[in-house]
């Protein structure tokens, strides 16, 4: 059993960082972007987590425990960031310096909102494994593509602060790691409580929608030039419900 344990744990784990991780190089390999570009990249990134929040997190978090458990878990989420934002307030800055710190603030913030999201996922996995391998391994496919897109969207803001290709995927694959706590205990409980997960999905939706609206798309349409930021929402959303819709 203890072998068995620590197989659907590193599963997870692998799952989470290389999701995550290859998000997050995907977006690396464009580097520090013209203030066009960095306007499309940041809606961008708002329009694939805005996408992973209502096509992924909010319905999977209602069919598994009910409408009531994910909208309390979305109000908590969004009460929690918007009381990091009051005690941690943060201004748009105009200086290349300062403008640097924002955007590597801004993917930390994001990286903990995805990590959040990723405990409960493990769990799932972990709790698949613990009804049969095919099972875990058929969620294990789905979650890591999943981390796909949320990857890109943590690294926008990174490749906008010019954060080198192999740190910005090092720091994108360290938000995957929670998926791997959340498989061990997931596969330790055997079925997890439906409520806990839906509360839970609710939260890293509520936290990232905060996220989106507060940071991403007015900083998106603040770089704008022209309707770049609208344009790299709208195909951020497309993108995302297509990888989570057909390749989930």
């Amino acid at each position: 059993m203890g072998a068995e344990l620590w197989r659907v744990t590193l599963v997870g784990l692998l799952t989470g960082v290389i999701g995550t991780g290859l998000g997050g190089y995907i977006i690396a390999v464009i580097g520090r972007p013209e203030k066009r570009v960095l306007s499309s990249i940041l809606g961008f990134s708002g329009g694939i987590m805005l996408a992973i929040i209502f096509v992924d997190l909010v319905p999977e978090g209602m069919e598994i425990g009910g409408v009531t458990s994910t909208f309390l878990g979305l109000l908590l989420g969004v009460a929690l960031l918007a009381l990091l934002d009051f005690f941690l307030p943060h201004t748009h800055f105009s200086g290349e310096q300062d403008q640097t710190a924002h955007y590597v603030r801004m993917s930390v913030i994001m990286g903990l909102g995805i990590a959040m999201h990723n405990l409960p996922e493990g769990m799932a996995i972990g709790a698949g494994y613990a009804v049969s391998d095919l099972t875990g391994w058929r969620l294990m496919i789905t979650m890591l593509i999943q981390n796909i897109p949320e990857g890109m969207a943590m690294a926008g803001p990174m490749a906008a602060a010019g954060v080198g290709c192999f740190k910005c995927v090092s720091i994108t694959a360290i938000a995957g790691i929670p998926m791997g706590a959340g498989a061990w205990l997931g596969a330790v409980i055997g079925n997890v409580s439906p409520v806990s997960l839906a509360v839970s999905l609710g939260f890293a939706a509520g936290a990232m929608l905060y996220i989106v609206f507060d940071e991403l798309i007015p900083e998106a349409q603040a770089q704008a030039e022209g309707h770049s930021g609208t344009f790299g929402a709208v195909l951020g959303v497309i993108v995302g419900i297509a990888l989570l819709a057909y390749l989930g």
